[in-house]
């Protein structure tokens, strides 16, 4: 018998010992139909959708499972780690009391893309398959934000990219006189599955204009929103599964008990057997997407760049700060709230307190540095509609303008190589920090970003209150910065 101490490899041959520990996959995972591709198989994508198709195989239903697919030289490390573990991983769930740890078997193969995708493309095409979905950030969308219409010119928009191997794999299926074929965007994006059916047929186009015919008459495009807070592993988690249960995983998943997933019932191929899970169908996403993207993704935003000038490394911590704390729950009270549409079913005042209490969870650990990547794609989205909404009606924009201070203070400091602060990746990285640069003589340069601001922002109420905030966390620093944009 192995020692108890001893950490055990995750794989296929270990899962009946390590069945006496946790919760494991008993069905035969090599008698699964692969009928979903997914294109970035992240931590989002394993402690949400991965997740769902992992209890529909345990109850028995066979016609489900994922290839997972990387487009990134990045993924790599992930097809690596998978591979060793025959695709298993450990999902660790953390409530605020509480934690549950299992096995999930649902992916049970990845394709790594680079430098080669003929085997994705391949796997697109076949018959099988009938899903294709992908989470690939709110920045890998070639889709202009404000026009809606397909961008050429964009880095997701090249050879190898997502859409561009969709494309090439929908280019196939054709050929080989496939059948139908749902595509299903599970990122945060309003109208995420308008944003992936204008991305492919731009990349179809590109390829063939009557490829995007054939996509137009063959392949649908729900769209969907999705919610489930999954920080970044680390190695403690790593370091906690192998010391708690004995669980030797390169890639383990931590996130929240709460998850959440409304899908727009159009599909063109087999359809997810969805009313077997907790998922909302219906054929009106848009509410919901609102709701999320405006209320938790613009509260995620708007708060870590203000926690990251005060070295506060995770979510939980921030709201453990009273001033973080009342600066966020004003925000979304008093500025976001008010202009997000009621949705059926849901009670907007108690899904912001909802918030509030996911946000505090302690045993998270959810990273500041994780909520500041991509912000020129994320507040355009997330906060920019709400600050328009708020000044149309005439109502108030100061924390909503504080949170943009912060982050060009944020993209300021982080310019300077001496900084501590690290800059993340982001597509418009370059273009925003040299308009954080030019704010230090005049604060309306930032913005002058149109990636981000409209020019009617550049001007007026909401300039007065930018340039207000801005100035005060310069000089006052952030915890004053709030306390005067709170009075």
């Amino acid at each position: 018998m192995q020692p108890p101490h001893i950490a055990e490899p995750l794989r296929t041959s270990s899962l009946e010992r390590l069945g006496g520990k946790v919760r494991v996959p008993t069905y035969d995972r090599t008698s699964l139909r692969r009928g979903i591709v997914h294109i970035g198989v992240g931590g989002f994508h394993r402690a949400h959708l991965a997740t769902y198709v992992d209890e529909l195989c345990a109850s028995g239903n066979r016609d489900w499972s994922i290839v997972g697919a990387g487009v990134l030289a990045g993924d790599a490390r992930m097809a690596t780690i998978l591979a060793a573990q025959d695709h298993l991983y450990t999902l660790i769930t953390r409530g605020a009391t509480d934690t549950d740890v299992r096995v999930i078997g649902s992916i049970v193969d990845y394709l790594h893309a680079v430098p080669s995708a003929a085997s994705l493309i391949e796997r697109i095409a076949a018959p099988d398959t009938q899903i294709v979905s992908l989470t690939v950030t709110e920045g890998g969308y070639p889709v202009d934000d404000v026009t809606g219409a397909y961008r050429p010119d964009a880095p997701t928009a090249g050879p190898g990219s997502a859409f561009a191997v969709i494309a090439s794999g929908l280019a196939s299926r054709r050929a080989d006189g496939g059948g139908p074929l749902t595509v299903l965007s599970c990122d945060n994006i309003l109208g995420n599955g308008r944003a992936t059916r204008t991305a492919t047929l731009g990349a179809a186009n590109a390829l063939d204009p009557a490829l995007a015919t054939w996509i137009d008459e063959h392949v649908a495009f729900p769209n969907s929103m999705v919610d489930r807070i999954t920080p970044g592993t680390t190695d403690a988690d790593r370091d906690w599964l192998a010391q708690h249960h004995h669980i030797a995983d390169g890639w383990p998943v931590v996130t929240e008990p709460f998850r959440q997933w409304v899908v727009e019932d159009r599909f063109a191929a087999d359809r997810l057997p969805l009313d077997e899970l907790d998922v909302i169908v219906t054929d009106d996403v848009e509410p919901y997407e609102h709701m999320k993207l405006r209320l938790l993704n613009a509260g995620h935003s708007c708060l870590a760049y203000l926690a990251a000038l005060e070295e506060i490394d995770t979510v939980d911590a921030a709201l453990a700060d009273p001033g973080i704390r009342s600066f966020l729950t004003e925000f979304l009270r008093g500025e976001a709230r008010p202009v997000v549409h009621e949705v059926a079913g849901v009670d907007l005042d108690r899904y912001v307190a909802s918030l509030i209490e996911r946000f505090s969870n302690p045993n998270i650990g959810d990273q500041i540095s994780r909520l500041c990547l991509d912000g020129t794609a994320k507040f355009p989205k997330f906060l920019v509609p709400t600050i328009t909404a708020q000044l149309d009606a005439g109502g108030p924009v100061r924390l909503a303008a504080l949170a943009l201070a912060g982050w060009c203070e944020y993209l300021q400091l982080g310019s300077d190589p001496t900084s501590p602060i690290s800059l993340s990746a982001d597509p418009g990285l370059d273009r925003a920090v040299a308009s954080a640069r030019a704010s230090r003589d005049d604060p309306t340069a930032f913005l002058g970003l149109d990636l981000v601001f409209d020019p009617a922002l550049r001007t007026g109420r909401f300039a007065d209150a930018f340039v207000t905030g801005l100035r005060s966390i310069r000089e006052h620093g952030v915890r004053s910065a709030i306390d005067l944009a709170l009075s």
